[in-house]
């Protein structure tokens, strides 16, 4: 089986990056993988939600 190369998965060894978006009147949390939070009308917890993920992993 074929290993995918994309947002989906990352190279091994890469570490998950995550960022907020401003969409409108929501913030978003986004990885480099993939994972996209929920939006959220509090930017601090878009960062929540950012952290989490990473502190999961």
């Amino acid at each position: 089986m074929a290993q995918e190369d994309g947002p989906e998965r990352l190279r091994q060894g890469q570490e998950h990056l995550t960022t907020t978006t401003e969409q409108g009147r929501f913030c978003v949390a986004c990885c480099t993988c993939g994972w996209r939070g929920p939006a959220r009308r509090a930017r601090s917890q878009a960062r929540t939600d950012a952290a989490g993920h990473s502190a999961a992993l």
